[in-house]
């Protein structure tokens, strides 16, 4: 008999190898206790949180937990069932009207995660004889959604408007096309140039789905992402995004002033066959995204966060993943795998968390910490998130040492 599972043999010997070291495996973390959006515990050591997507802080504010404690003892604890059948609650439909409003626009759709939220637009959008046009570093999320339809697939180099306007000039005029574009690309925080983006595909007759995961909360006046920063409103037809980054929750959803976008609710697989989210998660993400609607100094203190532990940083001589501080994502490059796991076991120890990445959640030959910023990130914490970072790569070799 053929071990299915014999495949994956030389990823099983490189995490025993790892292992072997000594080193705590980096991706299986417990957080035994959580104490707030920046603190927990690990292993019984009190630990700075930086690598968690909570950008705003929102999954411990007391209004938001009110919400989410009123439904499960009003609504119970889940639907048991799909959003056409019987997993519409009124906490559904209310938050769907909290999203129309945060965003502007006409219609919301809620799915029970972000993935599915890409799964089901990817599959859904564009069919046999249509293209999308993705960029190569989408989130695998959207790769998964574009397996899951019968599209072309066309892929353009990351963030380049020139290969863009050239695919899309190669495509035949008259055939349906969706360009896929993110706010934020999550693994170095850099950000889309969607103003000139959104140009070309229009001048392409493509319609535009843009991924707001990574820019909403703290993304322009107010808060919807880089797509309003960059005054491309208007012209981006849907609008995909999650309720486990700034929100602080889960889910994900849809929004679109396509005038035909309900029928949606009855085509998408990912959203008609799958069970609805429990009623206290809905209320939660309400509650939340009606408060980020008037977050201005919280999104302040974000950028002010980043600006500084990205200027910090760089002084001390860590490679970073952007010139500027372009989002809360800061992205701390390494050379190698041992580099990269010393590191981020240095600072564990030290008592802050951070998210190592690598392939192929990265580029071949990219190792990478991940830090993710909050806005009740203290500017007291993010200093003491300096001195952590000073002191592990003295130790780790990545910088040299204090003079």
């Amino acid at each position: 008999m053929t071990d299915l599972l014999s495949k994956f043999d030389p990823l099983i010997a490189e995490r025993q190898a790892l292992l072997d070291t000594g080193v705590r495996d980096p991706f299986s973390i417990v957080m035994d206790e959580v104490k707030s959006p920046t603190l927990a515990v690990i292993k019984g050591k009190e630990t700075i949180l930086l690598g968690t997507y909570n950008y705003m802080g929102m999954t411990f504010d007391p209004d938001v937990i009110q919400a989410g404690k009123d439904a499960l003892d009003n609504f119970g604890s889940g639907t048991t069932g799909s959003r056409v059948l019987n997993g519409t609650y009124q906490g559904h439909k209310e938050c769907e009207e909290a999203l129309k409003a945060f965003y502007g626009t006409e219609h919301a759709m809620v799915f029970s995660t972000g993935y599915q939220a890409n799964l089901g637009m990817m599959s859904t959008l564009a069919g046999k004889g249509e293209y999308i046009i993705l960029d190569a570093d989408s989130h695998a999320s959207i790769y998964d959604g574009c397996a899951l339809g019968n599209a072309e697939i066309v892929r353009f180099r990351h963030n380049s408007v020139e290969d863009l306007d050239k695919r899309l000039g190669r495509l035949p005029a008259e055939a349906g096309k969706l360009v896929v574009l993110e706010g934020v690309y999550s693994m170095v925080g850099d950000i889309a140039p969607l103003k000139e983006m959104v140009a070309v595909a229009k001048k392409h007759g493509a319609m535009i789905l843009c991924d707001e995961a990574h820019g909403m909360g703290f993304f322009g006046a107010n808060g919807r992402g880089v797509f309003e920063e960059a005054g491309v409103e208007k012209d981006v037809d849907f609008v995909v995004g999650t309720f486990s980054k700034s929100v602080g929750t889960v889910g994900g959803f849809c929004v679109s002033n396509h005038p035909k976008f309900e029928v949606l609710r009855l085509v998408c697989r990912p959203y008609v066959f799958t069970a609805s989210l429990p009623p206290s998660v809905v209320a939660t993400a309400a509650a939340s995204i009606r408060k980020l609607m008037h977050a201005g100094a919280k999104r302040q203190h974000l950028w002010e966060n980043s600006r500084r532990l990205h200027g910090g940083l760089r002084a001390l001589g860590f490679t970073l993943g952007t010139e500027t501080p372009q989002s809360a994502i800061i992205a701390v490059m390494l050379p190698d795998q041992e580099q990269a796991v010393g590191m981020w076991a240095a600072l564990l120890e030290l008592g802050l968390y951070v998210n190592m990445a690598r392939p192929p959640a990265t580029p071949a030959g990219t190792f990478l910490l991940r830090c993710s910023l909050c806005a009740e990130h203290s500017a007291e914490q993010v200093e003491q998130i300096l001195g952590m970072f000073a002191a592990a790569g003295r130790a780790v070799g990545v910088i040299p040492p204090a003079v």
